[in-house]
């Protein structure tokens, strides 16, 4: 049959859709808590930047200790100083950004000792940053939406009961969000248990300082095949994990043009993609990496 001239600009309208329906949009996490000259957790979200805020560390806990939050220079905790943020949060999750605690981090005093242990510090989470009750709240009333695991050190064991009794006080009422920050290398050996139970709803994963798996100048293959391993294992949101300055990790940082023209063009297909995650707001209002990117992600 003759083509018509209509065809070829309908065929041409059918690939634009097609791309269209196989690139999907996201957003973007950022750490905040451990540096004093990155701004208030509203400034931080009022910058219309942010899907996401993770405060960061809740840094001991586990095996006996007394739990301890650590944000650098915003305030101290021991003194009971720490309980303004309360309005950070309300105000951050009245503009729609999700706010967790974040947990670990690569310098603490943390670890789990059993599932029975598991259980404890899962309970003292929900009294004290969740929508449990506790007189000595450390950030005060607000209710965060989650809790993210960022586990570097310590045990490798019981994290996953440590998700299965946190995800179990969604049956409250407010769900309760699980997220995590492994590294890049497959699977992860603190939190690989804990990923497979599928309770996860957004793992950032953290493609820098790990070189078999990051971005090396010129070359997008490994962390394209780690990204794949990733999305075709775990079935959660992920998010490309990146520092957001040269100056925030020892290696990986991506170049802004490079992020948009090479990468996400191709990572923005899996439909498991959920953006970028950026480490951390003190190094993105340096650098201005978000805002670089934000139309792209």
């Amino acid at each position: 049959m003759a083509r018509t001239p209509q065809s070829i600009p309908l065929l041409i309208s059918l690939s634009v859709l097609a791309f269209l329906q196989t690139s999907y949009a996201g957003g973007i996490a950022i750490y905040w808590g451990q540096n004093g000259n990155e701004g208030t957790l509203t400034q931080t979200c009022d910058t219309g930047k942010y899907s996401y805020v993770n405060i960061a560390f809740l840094n001991k806990f586990g095996n006996g200790r007394t739990p301890a939050i650590n944000l650098a220079g915003h305030c101290n905790s021991a003194s009971n100083g720490c309980t303004s943020v309360s309005n950070g949060i309300r105000n951050c999750q009245n503009r729609g950004t999700k706010v967790m605690l974040s947990i670990g981090g690569g310098v603490g005093n943390y670890s789990l000792s059993s599932s029975y242990d598991a259980q404890k510090v899962a309970n003292y989470l929900w009294n004290n940053f969740l929508g449990g009750k506790s007189s000595s709240r450390p950030l005060g009333d607000a209710v965060l939406d989650g809790v993210d695991f960022d586990i570097e050190l310590g045990s490798t064991q019981y994290w996953d009961n440590l998700a299965r009794a946190l995800s179990g006080f969604s049956k409250r009422g407010r769900k309760v969000y699980l997220t995590a920050a492994p590294q890049c290398p497959f699977q992860d050996r603190f939190l690989g248990p804990a990923l497979n139970t599928g309770l996860f709803d957004y793992v950032w994963v953290q493609f820098y300082n790990n070189p078999p798996c990051q971005y090396t100048t010129g070359n997008t293959n490994k962390l394209l095949n780690s990204w794949n391993r990733w999305t075709s294992s775990i079935n959660s949101r992920i998010f490309l994990g990146l520092p957001a300055s040269s100056a925030a990790a020892g290696s990986g940082f991506i170049p802004a043009n490079v992020l948009t023209s090479r990468i996400l063009p191709v990572i923005k297909r899996s439909a498991k993609y959920g953006g970028v995650m950026l480490w951390s707001k003190y190094y993105d209002d340096q650098s201005g990496y978000s805002s670089s990117i934000k139309s792209r992600v």
